[in-house]
């Protein structure tokens, strides 16, 4: 009988801590208020007065991590700056050498073109030094 009751117990106690653990960090950051049975069963169970100061621990860490400052290293300004300066360049670069390109492709055009046309040339007065005058 008396292991029936123990069982009984924890059982209840078992259900009052997983309705009341929801509510915990809401009671640690103000947001929950726990009604009086709750209230008592958290004075009375030594887990959930466990989970309350985990709850707490952790708030308190996030609140200093609020207030905390990390001081910026030396020349880490003058770092970023230059190395947003260098993409710049090279940037700038390729650009320009895209434009070089298109320069180089119409050059290279125009000097096919008269390449072609002075072959076309030496090839018409050649072919005419080899003929034979016509009698006339």
């Amino acid at each position: 009988m008396r292991s029936e009751r123990v069982r009984d117990q924890a059982a209840r106690i078992s259900a009052s801590c997983e309705s009341v653990a929801d509510r915990l960090p809401g009671v640690i950051d103000g947001t929950a208020v726990l009604d009086r049975s709750d209230r008592r069963h958290v004075e009375g169970c030594l887990r959930c007065q466990a989970e309350l100061a985990q709850y707490r621990k952790l708030l308190r860490a996030m609140q200093s991590l609020r207030s905390a400052t990390v001081p910026v290293p030396s020349g880490l300004v003058t770092d970023v700056i230059a190395h947003l300066e260098a993409a710049g360049e090279r940037r700038a670069v390729r650009a320009a050498l895209t434009g070089r390109k298109v320069a180089y492709i119409g050059g290279l055009a125009a000097a096919a073109t008269a390449a072609g046309a002075g072959a076309a040339i030496v090839l018409v007065s050649r072919g005419r030094k080899g003929r034979l005058p016509l009698a006339g």
